[in-house]
């Protein structure tokens, strides 16, 4: 075999990359160029949950030059990212999926479309549940003669790294699915680990989350249910696996 035989896949593999990276980037740039006319009030909608909580008096402030056109923007761009997931990872998958078995895809495909719109709920229970008790605590908790008067810049880096962590604790029952399934335990060890996975729950609830219980156990209950049907579903999914092994065998043994 040739050196041109052993580079061409080579080289049609980076030409593969190129146009998968080449359509996510359009995608996104799509989305942004379609969202940013509406950037300031996408921006006003992710500050309600603290403007509805804020005096009267008081609103969000910008201090740096450049904020009240950028940071907006900034939003705009990481929306249509969020956005666009689906199509990310379709490209992503449209590239490593030749390279796979059968098995392989099987397992990877559901694991994406589920880890995709369990991240989704994560970023919308924070939104619509997390964010205005928080804020709600937090303004109450301001001293007399301070005027809460929240920078969009840091506001905009805050919610992000509320959403990031709100999104990615969601993704508990697909890590315990894929732990079952690729045989590093099984669902009585993760069942009998239970006692710590809520105490560890209430832990991270009350790292992410101000200090008061019911916002912390707001993120602990939930993280805590769906540790509880990855269980479920690695269960069931492990009794299809020995029902389909046994339709199998079952034939060949007959013989």
């Amino acid at each position: 075999m040739s050196d041109a035989d052993h580079e061409q896949p080579f080289i049609s593999h980076l030409i593969e990359l190129r146009t998968r990276l080449l359509r996510i980037v359009s995608g996104v740039l799509l989305v942004f160029v379609a969202l940013s006319p509406f950037s300031n009030p996408i921006y006003s909608m992710l500050a309600g949950p603290l403007t509805r909580h804020m005096p009267a008096q008081s609103s969000m402030i910008a201090i740096d030059v450049l904020s009240p056109f950028l940071t907006p923007l900034k939003f705009t761009l990481v929306l249509a990212v969020f956005i666009t997931i689906p199509w990310i990872l379709y490209q992503i998958w449209a590239f490593i999926a030749p390279g796979l078995y059968q098995k392989e895809k099987r397992l990877a495909l559901p694991v994406l479309i589920s880890s995709t719109l369990l991240f989704y709920c994560g970023m919308a229970f924070a939104y619509f549940v997390i964010m205005p008790i928080f804020f709600a605590f937090i303004t109450s908790t301001a001293p007399e003669g301070v005027a809460v008067m929240t920078d969009i810049n840091r506001y905009l880096d805050f919610v992000m790294t509320i959403f990031f962590a709100f999104g990615v604790a969601f993704e508990v029952p697909v890590a315990t699915v894929i732990l079952v399934l690729i045989g590093i335990v099984t669902p009585e060890v993760m069942a009998a680990k239970r006692p710590y996975v809520i105490v560890g729950a209430f832990v991270v609830g009350m790292l992410l989350t101000p200090p008061d219980v019911i916002s912390q156990t707001l993120l602990a209950l939930p993280m805590w249910l769906l540790f509880e049907v990855g269980i479920f579903v690695s269960r069931l999914l492990l009794r299809r696996r020995g029902e389909a092994r046994a339709a199998t065998a079952a034939p060949s043994g007959q013989r």
